[in-house]
């Protein structure tokens, strides 16, 4: 507790009359008081208007950051945002108004503190303190007259008449009395003053301090209406970090490889090649230049599409122009100044154009894609053992003895499948694992092995396969359910495509799915998410066939599709998809009429699977297990048998009893050579033919994606589905 001063000596009304030097200190103390006050109060109202002037400063210093975080809007690299993008896009909205809402109650405190506090003390100051002023200057100046008069009273002589000393004595009676009560009112004044200010001073005060707790308590409810957002934005900013890192290192990995080989991960072009080239101008008396262009060149129209641009001056140079290809001729060396020359003839341009190549490499590939001789783009690049990994028997047991081990050893071991094994031990363990001899004498594997070994095993064994897992094919299509507006619809189409993979992917992504479930619902000792597992088996599962920074930016949605099967496999792999006419429905109407509806090329080859007798079983078990991941392409018609209840024993493609039957082709494509269509397609994409069943192709010859043959129809090369045409 404070140490209690000693207060004001009290004025006694009737001191008044005596008058005396105790009674003047008395009064003095008082008045030095007021005086203390008065300045008080004075600087007190000049501070807290200066407060109110900066309290505006500072709200409007916060609505203009308001306005600022409003304005912006991010933009994500890719035509789609995760939800997790969504949820910190908007942040900033929401940041915004939190803020604004926070400075309407901060403006509705300021309007209130000159009411409140302001015009309260300048009242009491005028009012209370000018009026004690007042009374202080009418009783000095009365003490002045009382004591004029009564020092002159006093010099009268004795000698005057009776009349005139009476009068006189009259006189300063009247003075006296006018004097006693001048000074009881101001005694009156002062005290009451003293006793006023105690509370009508203080009482703004508290009610000012009232409005800023209103004002702070109405900023700890934004705090708590805002908790709920906050705790959503903190794990989409953990997620969208996760991912971060994951898709750097990736792009980081990409950009070294361009470095060291630029020309092997070129990106697979609409044009037979593309980039600069100089072109000759001839310009007057003679005189000719050499312009920068942006080149591209389609073979089959054997259009050349010339855009005049500089990178110096980052703009176009001129109206782009486009040619028709007549012919292409290399320039000798000896015939022109300049290096890397070639002339090019067009049909509907006369004379000669000369281009320069940016080295004698590029030369080479313009010369060929001119001839019509198609550059090999190189795909994905898998790594040397990639091919060595199948779905097959010796596959499944591989990947059921990790997720054994994991599960029994190290479910709950932290940084499950994050934290990397030694590339040394793990290529050994695999090595074990893939060995026949070793995977028929033992069952599990041996607790020497570490359990980040074994996860750092099991993912390379899925990233060797010849294919991912979700396959090639689909890959746009998975990309695209996750873009999808909402989770629900997210949920149903890739519910859908995963019933459209072959039947062995699905068994073995069933297999993983309830695994990393398991691993999932340990998260809290293992500190592995759904969104974290997301992160480390979207690239493994859905690896891209091309290695661009596109593709690369793909991966968050990669990894929502590993969180929607995680999150959704019980349902997704144990009931069929509640969609239209399934695809294996589509392909048993079409060989009872002809009248039905054409698929989309996008629906990948049909299997259908028959049981074989017991004598074709040993042989067809050999044919099944080392038939390639392409070869088994559908689950569609079990799917179609399951959702017609027809009684199917063990209908799985690891089933030896299972014999593939597919469209009379030989067992290894030879080049170019004559194919009728089996059934009708409708071209999804200008790289695709449309045809009728009974179309003849020239020229079919295996293409660089999956599944696909690449072939000639009326003078148009494209992509054919595989298992829809047979060879002549």
């Amino acid at each position: 507790m404070h140490p209690r001063t000693m207060g004001l000596p009290a004025l006694e009304f009737s001191d008044c009359c005596l008058d005396s030097p105790q009674f003047r200190e008395r009064l003095k103390s008082h008045e030095a008081e007021l005086d203390k006050t008065n300045k008080f109060i004075k600087e007190l109202i000049k501070d807290g208007k200066s407060l109110i002037a900066a309290l505006k400063n500072l709200s409007s210093a916060k609505r203009k950051f308001a306005d600022s975080l409003n304005d912006f809007k991010f933009r994500c690299i890719g035509d789609a945002e995760t939800d997790d993008e969504i949820c910190i896009a908007k942040s900033l909205q929401e940041f915004a108004a939190v803020l604004r809402n926070l400075e309407d109650e901060r403006m509705r405190m300021i309007e209130n503190a000159g009411e409140v506090l302001i015009t309260p003390l300048e009242k009491f100051r005028k009012e209370q303190i000018g009026a004690a002023k007042e009374a202080k200057k009418k009783y000095d100046k009365e003490t002045e007259k009382y004591c004029g008069v009564l020092e002159k009273h006093l010099n009268l002589s004795s000698k005057k008449k009776e009349s005139q000393l009476q009068e006189a004595d009259s006189q300063v009676d009247l003075v006296r009395q006018h004097f006693y009560e001048v000074s009881l009112e101001y005694v009156f004044k002062v005290q009451e003053v003293q006793e006023r200010k105690m509370f009508e001073f203080v009482e703004p005060l508290l009610a000012f301090l009232q409005g800023l707790f209103t004002f702070y308590h109405h900023g700890y409810e934004l705090a708590k209406d805002f908790s709920d957002f906050k705790t959503e934005l903190t794990i989409s900013i953990q997620n969208t970090r996760n991912r971060f890192e994951g898709t750097r290192s990736e792009v980081e990995s990409l950009m070294r490889k361009m470095k060291e080989n630029p020309h092997e991960h070129k990106n697979i072009s609409p044009f037979t090649m593309e980039g600069y080239l100089y072109v000759q101008e001839k310009r007057h008396f003679g005189t000719t230049s050499w312009v920068k262009h942006y080149c591209t060149y389609h073979s089959e129209s054997k259009r050349i599409t010339m855009v005049p641009f500089d990178q110096k001056s980052g703009g176009k140079g001129g109206d782009d122009e486009a040619i028709i290809l007549k012919s292409c001729t290399r320039r000798k060396t000896d015939s022109i100044e300049k290096r890397f020359c070639f002339d090019v003839e067009a049909v509907d341009r006369p004379g000669v154009i000369t281009m320069q190549a940016l080295s004698e490499e590029d030369r080479r590939l313009w010369m060929e894609a001119m001839d019509g001789r198609e550059p090999v783009y190189n795909s994905n690049k898998d790594s040397q053992s990639e091919g060595t990994a199948q779905l097959d028997i010796m596959g499944f047991s591989i990947v059921k003895k990790c997720i054994h081990a994991v599960e029994t050893r190290g479910i709950h071991e932290q940084g499950l499948y994050r934290v990397v094994g030694v590339n040394s031990r793990v290529q050994k363990l695999l090595s074990i694992l893939m060995d026949p001899k070793t995977a028929e004498t033992e069952d599990d594997i041996c607790a020497e092995w570490e359990i980040k070994t074994i996860t750092s095993a099991l993912k390379t064994y899925l990233r060797m396969l010849p294919g991912p897992l979700m396959m090639y094919q689909f890959q746009r299509s998975f990309i695209k359910a996750a873009k999808l507006e909402n989770q629900e619809s997210r949920t149903s189409e890739i519910h859908t495509l995963v019933h459209r993979l072959p039947e062995k992917n699905r068994q073995m992504l069933h297999l993983l799915m309830n695994h990393l479930a398991n691993v999932a619902q340990n998260h809290k000792q293992n500190l592995m998410t759904v969104a974290n597992l997301g992160v480390v088996f979207g690239p493994t599962l859905m690896r891209p066939q091309e290695e661009t920074v596109a593709a690369i930016m793909d991966i968050k949605f990669q990894n929502i599709v590993v969180e929607i099967l995680i999150e959704n496999h019980d349902k997704i792999f144990n009931t069929v998809p509640d969609t239209p006419q399934s695809n294996s429905q589509l392909l048993l109407s079409r060989k009872k009429s002809t009248d039905s509806k054409p698929p989309s090329c996008s629906e990948r080859p049909l299997t259908l699977f028959h049981t074989v007798q017991p004598s074709e079983k040993q042989e067809n078990r050999n044919s099944i297990i080392n038939s390639s991941l392409e070869s088994v392409t559908s689950s569609n018609i079990n799917s179609f048998l399951h959702s017609n209840s027809t009684p199917q024993s063990n209908m799985n493609s690891s089933d030896p009893d299972l014999e593939v039957i597919k469209p009379n082709r030989p067992n290894s494509l030879s080049p170019f050579r004559r194919a009728r269509a089996l059934y009708a397609c409708k071209a999804e994409h200008d790289s695709e033919l449309s045809f009728t069943a009974g179309t003849i192709f020239d020229n079919v010859h295996p293409s660089q994606e999956p599944g696909w043959l690449e072939g000639t129809l009326n003078g148009k090369t494209g992509l054919i589905p595989e298992n829809y045409v047979e060879f002549l």
